[in-house]
């Protein structure tokens, strides 16, 4: 795949006029795009891409659906779906309402020249520094996230652990209770 980077299109006129009388208010990835723009650009990604082959879809719109299947915890299928049909997306990325997307693999794709090229970490740093320069996160300060989905991860993981250690001890209680009904079983 090569990259050759483009300069980022402004959002067509029809896909503005459909995204504003279906969400009159906006709503998060429209404001994103309206307070921050584009975030990303093709440049920051040129070495991930050779200068020749097949042309690649654009990497800054790549790391935005990133961006955008965590936040709504999507599979690679559904947001590359989302690319498709949903207009919210389409104004973020600046595509036209016709445009077809793309196949699903590409994002996984994506995230692995990402994380061969070691620019994983690049990607969250250019978002937080544009959100500096919007004065939407303070400086100086330690960040926090939020745990809450850790938690409940660890909460499911103890639970099964659980169910399984369960499982287990009844087992081990039928292998002394009733040994020949075990023996018979398998």
């Amino acid at each position: 795949m090569s990259m050759r980077p483009k300069h980022i299109p402004d959002i067509p006129k029809e896909t503005v006029q459909v995204a504003r009388a279906a969400f009159p208010k906006g709503n998060i990835y429209m404001q994103i795009r309206d307070t921050l723009g584009s975030i990303y650009e093709d440049e920051a990604f040129v070495e991930l891409f050779s200068q020749r082959g097949q042309s690649a879809e654009s990497p800054w719109r790549l790391a935005l659906i990133c961006v955008m299947q965590f936040v709504e915890n999507l599979s690679d299928r559904q947001a590359a779906e989302a690319v498709r049909a949903r207009i919210d997306w389409k104004y973020a990325l600046s595509l036209p309402l016709t445009d077809p997307g793309f196949d699903f693999s590409i994002l996984c794709e994506f995230r692995t020249r990402l994380v061969e090229g070691g620019m994983e970490q690049h990607l969250l740093d250019i978002l937080l520094s544009r959100l500096q320069e919007k004065g939407l996160l303070k400086t100086h300060r330690r960040q926090r996230t939020d745990s809450t989905h850790i938690l409940a991860a660890i909460r499911t993981l103890n639970r099964l652990e659980t169910l399984g250690e369960g499982m287990r001890c009844a087992l081990d209680s039928l292998t002394v209770a009733a040994p020949e009904w075990l023996a018979n079983g398998t």
